[in-house]
């Protein structure tokens, strides 16, 4: 574990659903099903850097549903301060369905509602 000096490392951007496939090596249009997974690689890191014993937070928007509400919990329960997440009654949540196809490309379809990343 890192040690914690007292500072604090804040990402911003993006915190997502990730749906990926049940089975490996497959495309999108070929997958039997998803699991969901928090995605978004600014929440990555944040986690990340809790889980190592640092400071984190994470400031973006989410949709004010139930994902958005998953997502804020996965952060806290992992020591991260969620005080910078802006809930959107007008967004929804994203959502990324991503796999790693069997010649090793990376497939990705996102879905977003709005696209608009501010919050107000």
């Amino acid at each position: 574990m890192a040690a914690n000096n007292g500072g604090l490392i804040v990402s911003f951007g993006e915190m997502l659903i990730d749906f990926v496939p049940t089975v490996s090596g497959v495309s999108l249009a070929e997958a039997p099903g998803f699991l969901k997974a928090a995605g978004g690689a600014p929440a990555n890191v944040a986690i990340a850097v809790s889980r190592l014993g640092g400071n984190s937070a994470f400031i973006g928007k989410l949709g004010d549903d139930e994902f958005g509400n998953m997502l804020a919990g996965i952060l806290k329960e992992n020591g991260v301060s969620s005080d910078g997440i802006c809930f959107d009654t007008k967004a929804r949540t994203a959502l990324a369905f991503v796999t790693l196809k069997a010649d090793g490309d990376r497939e990705f379809m996102f879905y977003r509602n709005p696209r608009v990343l501010i919050c107000y």
